[in-house]
């Protein structure tokens, strides 16, 4: 049986960090190690802990993500790097080529995007042999390209999918979608779509509520990394 590749998620936001932790582990041959927020509490675990591929933020509260990974290849860290940015500075991607940076995800992404992206890595990982040519070469590079992000779903917006999480995540007893419209101040059609959106994506359970005159209510529950 191949061994997992050993993912660090590394991002400052620990709403972001757990989502992405929770992508990586929805991917089959792939498991998240650990999580880091800034890039020395990432350094310490890359010296204790074996990594094979950083999920790196590029905008760290102590360092830049591509300082960072200068950093890790000048201290003999060979970890691969897929970033993780809201910048669309073409530079800043021809930099991190040198880099060991063999992917960009923009943000706000899917679930889909980031396993289109490990998978694509998978797949170039596993590679091995000799190519026989400049076309079994250029198949191997190839594996690494993917199609532009997938948006989110048409009228959702990313800084309000993140405030819906962060509502989900404290809500012990689950959240309805009044509850997310009286907490965040949207309409309950608009606390429901983005609910609705989380379950769709697997980060979120729904259940009816009962106990009440009429149509049950729906509530919502954060899905558990652990489940």
């Amino acid at each position: 049986m191949t061994d997992p590749i050993r993912v660090l998620v590394v991002e400052d936001d620990p709403v972001a960090a757990d989502a992405h932790e929770l992508y990586v582990g929805r991917v089959p041959g792939f498991v998240a190690v650990a999580k880091a927020r800034t890039g020395a509490e990432a350094r310490r675990v890359l010296d204790r802990t074996e990594v094979d591929l950083l999920l790196l933020d590029l905008h760290l509260p102590d360092v830049h993500g591509l300082q960072f990974a200068r950093s890790l290849r000048a201290s003999g860290h060979h970890a691969d790097v897929i970033a993780v940015t809201s910048a669309r500075d073409l530079a800043m991607v021809r930099e991190g080529v040198s880099l060991g940076v063999v992917q960009y995800v923009l943000k706000p992404f899917t679930f889909a995007t980031l396993r289109d992206r490990l998978v694509r890595y998978a797949e170039f990982r596993g590679a091995a042999g000799e190519a026989s040519g400049q076309d079994e070469v250029d198949r191997a590079l190839a594996t690494l390209r993917a199609p532009a992000p997938a948006a989110l779903p048409k009228g959702l917006s990313g800084p309000t999918l993140q405030r819906v999480t962060g509502a989900l995540r404290a809500a012990a007893d689950g959240l309805t979608a009044a509850g997310a419209a009286e907490a965040l101040g949207i309409s309950r059609i608009t606390g429901r779509r983005y609910l609705e959106h989380l379950v769709d994506t697997g980060r979120a359970s729904r259940s009816p509520l009962y106990g009440q005159v009429g149509r049950p209510e729906l509530v919502y529950h954060w899905v558990s990394r652990t489940r």
